[in-house]
């Protein structure tokens, strides 16, 4: 059959392109795995094993990437198996007894998104390491929070972090929950309906390196949730990436001035000399975005579509699966990296810390707290002494207390001036604050412990698949050896 020159020119030469850079390693090693477990099963002599065996590795990965598109093969399957025909002749069709190109295809997509899934988790560790020392550098390190983009109350620097730090941690939860739900072996279910032949599917699951088979056959072939399910943890840890790049770029601004990024991580201008861009944060925010565009566009291209083997969910698919991971790894690492370098201006940051009244809720809690008085009542207190301060500056702060309490709770409240003063610092507000996951300093300190050994613990599962996945390579180039 002749194709179309149109059909191979804007499809199978492009898939054939796609299919050598993202899949040709899951290609072959899918074949090598089926072919111990159909030697093993005696689907296919021992003999004729060693024929294959040695004619796959006659047709090297390097040939492979260095082959032009042969439009007599409709895609790098194919072109594999002529090929390993022109080694060793009719040989070659056993190795593709109780297979088909759909639990083929599956698989790889499988092994190609659960090694991003890792990659992406391991980036995310390499952002926790740098952000849990920098809070611990930071725990006394004051500056205001905002709420609606407007300063509302002081807290720590580590503080801040932390709360970032927690939300990667429940990244990493998600990037594993993803992962297992991926690390699952459709080959075995064929086209759709699995086959007569007695082989032995836990075995090339086990030999593949994944956690276990898939269980339903057309399920395996048909299902695109274990796709969506790693995007889905891809979009809600760059979301939330890009909302921590977005507080860093504006504290890089002149105008807050709180984080310097270092020499490696900025631009000059082609026309202002006196320019320190942060261009790298801009980059890694584009990334993200990126990312988030091409998971939302693999998701739409899935949408609507049979459930069942239809190239939607294929060829065209896993590029931009490929691209959305890869970007997303970039815009990580290179936020981990930025961060693994700044200076942060600490006197800056207390300066503004207090300014704006941001402290006086805490003058609202001690009135409730040390005399009883209703909070609302504190409330309406503290605030009409910020108004008073404004409309009357000549009056000392204890002297309006004095007034304002007793003209709304009907009970005079009065504190040394120097009282009060400390009473409102950034330094007070943040101390008393201790409240579990508060920003208190010994309260943040065991937090950062926490975060640390969370830290630990999610590297060694890390750490922990990729011994899995190397043993199973061992095992496996050992039983080919072995045929």
């Amino acid at each position: 059959m002749a194709f179309a020159p149109e059909y191979v020119r804007l499809v199978l030469h492009e898939i054939f392109e796609d299919a050598k850079t993202l899949f040709l390693a899951s290609l072959r090693t899918i074949d090598y795995a089926h072919l111990v477990m159909l030697v093993e099963q005696g689907i296919v002599t021992r003999e004729d094993g060693r024929r294959l065996r040695d004619a796959m590795r006659a047709v090297t990965d390097d040939d492979l990437r260095a082959a032009p598109y042969d439009t007599g093969c409709e895609d790098l399957f194919f072109y594999v198996s002529h090929r390993l025909a022109d080694v060793c002749g009719d040989v070659s069709g056993h190795l593709h007894t109780a297979r088909s190109r759909n639990d083929i295809d599956m698989t790889m997509y499988r092994m190609r998104v659960g090694e991003e899934v890792l990659e992406l988790a391991e980036a995310f560790i390499a952002l926790r390491d740098a952000l849990v020392p920098l809070a611990a550098k930071h725990t006394t390190t004051i500056f205001a929070a905002h709420t609606h983009t407007q300063p509302a109350q002081p807290t720590t620097l580590a503080h801040y972090l932390l709360g970032v730090v927690e939300q990667v941690e429940r990244d990493h939860a998600r990037f594993r929950a993803a992962y297992e739900t991926v690390n699952r072996c459709p080959l075995g279910a064929c086209a759709i309906t699995g086959t007569g032949f007695p082989i032995d599917r836990e075995r090339t699951s086990h030999l593949l390196g994944f956690d276990a088979p898939t269980g339903n056959t057309y399920g395996s072939i048909a299902t695109v949730d274990y796709l969506l399910e790693a995007l889905t943890t891809l979009v809600v840890g760059m979301i939330g990436l890009g909302r921590v790049l977005q507080d860093l770029l504006l504290w890089c601004t002149a105008e807050v001035g709180y984080v310097r990024l270092g020499e490696g991580f900025v631009q000059c201008s082609s026309i202002m000399p006196q320019k320190r861009n942060p261009v790298a944060l801009e980059h890694a925010r584009a990334l993200a975005s990126k990312a988030v565009g091409q998971a939302q566009a693999a998701t739409l291209a899935v949408h609507n579509t049979p459930f069942g083997d239809v190239v939607d969910t294929e060829d065209d698919l896993q590029p931009l699966v490929h691209a959305a991971f890869r970007d997303a790894i970039r815009a990580t690492g290179l936020t981990a990296a930025a961060l693994a370098d700044v200076e942060i201006d600490v006197a800056r940051m207390r300066e503004r810390a207090g300014i704006g009244w941001t402290t006086v809720t805490e003058l609202a809690d001690t009135l409730t707290r040390a005399h009883g008085v209703p909070f609302q009542r504190s409330h309406h207190i503290a605030a009409r002494l910020v108004a008073a301060r404004r409309e009357r500056p000549w009056e000392a702060s204890a002297d309006a207390l004095k007034r304002l309490s007793r003209e709304v709770a009907g009970c005079e409240i009065s504190y040394e001036e120097e009282t009060l003063r400390r009473m409102l610092t950034p330094e007070h507000f943040v101390s008393v604050r201790r409240t579990r996951g508060g920003p208190a300093p010994d309260v943040v300190a065991v937090a950062i412990a926490d975060a640390q050994r969370i830290l630990d613990r999610d590297r060694v599962w890390i750490e922990a698949r990729r011994a899995a996945l190397g043993a199973a390579g061992r095992e496996l180039r050992a039983a080919v050896e072995a045929l």
